[in-house]
């Protein structure tokens, strides 16, 4: 299994909403996808500036072909122009 957790920092107050918007849109979709395990967003409690969407796939075969989704192809552009996104990636 992969385990990916993408990091945003949203830098201006106003994209907060948007990027918590798309982030959802996004979240819902893949959970569709084939070999998607698990999807979601989290927030922190004590920053309001940092959110962290945490996904685990059934293998890398699955994550390529999510990837390669029109929805995330047309979102992922989105939350980075919205935020700076980083990501941890984990095998087990």
């Amino acid at each position: 299994m992969i385990r990916l957790n993408v990091f945003l920092l949203i830098e201006k107050e106003s994209n907060r909403r948007p990027l918590i918007e798309a982030a959802t849109r996004l979240t819902e979709l893949s959970l569709h996808d084939k070999g998607c395990i698990s999807y979601d967003i989290y927030g922190s409690l004590t920053v309001d500036n940092h959110l962290m969407i945490c996904e685990t796939w059934n293998d890398r075969a699955d994550l390529e072909q999510h990837m390669a989704t029109d929805h995330f192809r047309t979102i992922v552009p989105q939350l980075q122009q919205l935020a700076t996104m980083t990501m941890e990636e984990f095998t087990f």
